[in-house]
């Protein structure tokens, strides 16, 4: 199902990761979210955070969990993007049926605007619904104006609100959600 105008939906293909995918998760997980939010994150605080959050054990383990699904799109085969799903708790604004988060959807910077990220919605609100999930929710930083439009467009829409902590710096998302 593809919800947005199919001339922004990348041809570029998109696979499932496997653990052996770890470190490619890993390396590009932190330089996607680096080039997204270095500007406005202090130095020690996104260091810290790159540590925490992208390391090749810690990737690995969650790809291996059943209950994950990572997708990864290339271009040319070369990875250019990722989303992870989870069925995490939610917190308690998000009350629709069967929910699964979106814990990351992330596209390097040189991809903005080649449709991407919505070739990666597609395909996770695609596999969600295979899965039997019927809500799909994640958190998105209040200031992330790209991101909270690109979601907007997909039919999320805010249904609270929740603390992000990047290294020593409390950010403050939005939760979002919609029905798959």
């Amino acid at each position: 199902m593809r919800t947005v105008d199919d001339k922004r939906i990348s041809r570029d293909p998109i696979r499932l990761a496997t653990t052996s995918d770890a470190s490619l998760l890993a390396d590009l997980g932190a330089r996607t979210f680096y080039e997204a939010f270095a500007a406005l994150i202090s130095e020690g605080d996104m260091a810290a955070y790159l540590v925490a959050s992208f390391t090749s054990a810690g990737l690995a383990a969650q790809i291996a969990d059943r209950l994950s699904l990572f997708l990864i799109a290339e271009t040319d085969g070369v990875a250019v993007g990722y989303a992870h799903l989870c069925p995490t708790q939610p917190p308690a604004c998000v009350d629709g049926p069967s929910p699964v988060q979106l814990v990351r959807l992330y596209v390097l910077k040189k991809r903005y605007g080649h449709g991407v990220g919505s070739s990666l919605m597609a395909t996770c609100l695609s596999e969600a619904s295979k899965r039997g999930y019927q809500t799909l929710w994640l958190s998105s930083w209040e200031i992330n104006q790209r991101a909270n439009s690109f979601y907007r467009k997909w039919g999320f829409e805010p249904v609270g609100n929740q603390d992000f902590v990047v290294g020593h710096d409390v950010q403050h998302d939005v939760i979002l959600s919609r029905k798959i």
